[in-house]
Parts: structure tokens; C-alpha cells; sequence
């Protein structure tokens, strides 16, 4: 009998120390990592989780997967970020795409052999009202995709516009694009997209339509767009365009802490995605 009772305290503190070992587990897993647990909850609820394709071939590819963080814990909205290096990448059904900057032609050499940048194309094709955002180098993909294919944004662009690496600068923008409020205030957040930390960025998110851009070897809008709308202007040129679904910036949005461009593509997929 003080047998058998000596093996059930030896098996109940066996448990206990599993438990206490699962419980610490998942605290690692978790803690800092509050995306993944309101993705979670919200797949429990039954509620929409939007799945966005960003691209990782160059520039601040981090950095966008933090935005879109953010972004989604402003808008209290469920999202996973599917990192995309291949076509076969593109197998999931995307809701929205971010194609980050970089050098584009690098970018279009880059991912020739895995096919990536033309499954891209593709999947803007096959998805015309599913929003992507370009910036940087990517606007230019969109306004010049290459090959036969018609642009994604109707607009005269130069490369390197603003001249050459030393002539980056930051600035002040007039953004007249619709987007919604942070429902939730955010505390600073730091994102581990594939255990990579994000590098950290200042500033803070502006009220009205004022905004801080940051040019990087940045591209130029020569002209006004034949089609669509400028939503984001520095003194008086364009810096930012809508066409439908599809909206490029010529700076670096993911380098700010203002995410308004990153919330307006959430809350585009989600009206999109309830209407399909």
C-alpha cells in the first residue's frame, strides 16, 4: 500500500514537472510573438486571417514583415505573412502581396532560375482587385514588368531619379490616401519573420495627411499617371499612386513607423477577401 502510494506522488511530480517544462515551452514560443497567438485565436473564433506574400529577394523585406505586424494589431485583424523565394511560394491562396525595394534589375536576375518575379506577375494577372504594394524597386516592376506584359500602373519612371546613393534623403509628404485609424494603440513592436529581427525605426506615425518619407536611391515619377491617382506628393511631384488595387511609393514606408500604407493593404484584402 505505502508502495503504491510512494509511485503515485513519484507519477503526480512526474506530471507536474511536464506540465511546468510544456507550460515554459511555450512561453518561449509565444512570448514576443503576439501575431502567432491572436493568428491562433482568431482561427478558433472562425474568424477571416488574411494571408499576405511578401517577397524576399532584396531591400527591407524585415522590415515590411514587422510593418504588416503592426499593422495588423492596429486593425485588431488576423494575418500570417508567407515569406515568397520561389513560384512554388505562390501555391497558397494569397489575400495581398508586398513587393519590397532593392535593385531591380538584381531583383529580376535574382529570381529568374525559381521563377519567382513572372508567378508574381502571374498571380496579379489572375487576381486584379487582390491589392499589392510596391515600393521602391518595386514600383518600378509595376509600372515596367518587362516582356510583353502590360504595366500594373500607367506612369513614366527613372531609375535612380533622385540620383545616386549619396543623394538619399528623407522628407515631409502630403498622403491624401484613404485608409483606416488604429483601432488599438501599439507599444513598440519587433518582428522575427524566419528569426530575423527587424532593424529598429524611428519616428512616429503623423496625424492628418502629413507624413515622413525616406528616399533611398529612390525612383521618380517623371509625370502624372495616365491612369489612376497620386496619393502621396513631396512638394507638389508624385511619390505615390493608386491604380485600383495596386498601390507603388517611390520611398520607404517599412522604414517609418507610420503604418497607414501597410493598414490600408490589410483592410483592402479583408473587403476583398469578404467579397469572394
Amino acid at each position: 500500500m505505502h508502495a503504491n502510494r510512494a509511485g503515485d506522488q513519484e507519477a503526480i511530480a512526474f506530471v507536474r514537472h511536464g506540465s511546468r517544462m510544456l507550460n515554459g515551452v511555450l512561453e518561449h514560443i509565444t512570448g514576443g510573438a503576439e501575431p502567432t497567438v491572436v493568428f491562433l485565436r482568431a482561427a478558433r473564433l472562425g474568424e477571416s486571417v488574411l494571408h499576405i506574400g511578401l517577397a524576399m529577394v532584396q531591400g527591407a523585406r524585415h522590415e515590411h514583415g514587422e510593418a504588416l505586424e503592426v499593422a495588423a494589431q492596429q486593425l485588431d485583424q488576423a494575418v500570417t505573412v508567407h515569406p515568397l523565394r520561389s513560384a512554388d511560394d505562390l501555391s497558397v491562396d494569397l489575400d495581398a502581396l508586398v513587393l519590397p525595394g532593392g535593385e531591380s534589375t538584381t531583383m529580376r536576375l535574382a529570381t529568374a532560375s525559381g521563377g519567382l518575379l513572372d508567378a508574381i506577375f502571374a498571380w496579379m494577372d489572375a487576381n486584379p482587385t487582390r491589392p499589392v504594394l510596391g515600393t521602391c524597386a518595386g514600383a518600378i516592376l509595376m509600372a515596367m514588368p518587362g516582356g510583353e506584359r502590360e504595366p500594373y500602373l500607367h506612369v513614366e519612371v527613372e531609375r535612380n531619379g533622385w540620383g545616386r546613393q549619396r543623394r538619399s534623403f528623407e522628407a515631409d509628404l502630403e498622403v491624401s490616401l484613404a485608409c483606416p485609424a488604429p483601432r488599438n494603440a501599439m507599444h513598440e513592436v519587433r518582428s522575427t519573420l524566419e528569426g530575423h529581427t527587424a532593424l529598429p525605426v524611428g519616428g512616429v506615425e503623423a496625424s492628418g495627411n502629413a507624413m515622413h518619407g525616406v528616399f533611398i536611391r529612390a525612383p521618380r515619377f517623371t509625370a502624372e499617371p495616365r491612369r489612376g491617382e497620386v496619393v502621396a506628393r513631396l512638394d507638389g511631384e508624385p511619390v505615390g499612386l493608386l491604380d485600383g488595387a495596386r498601390l507603388a511609393l517611390t520611398c520607404h514606408p517599412e522604414l517609418t513607423q507610420d503604418r497607414r500604407f501597410h493598414r490600408w493593404l490589410l483592410a483592402q484584402a479583408a473587403s476583398a477577401k469578404g467579397g469572394r
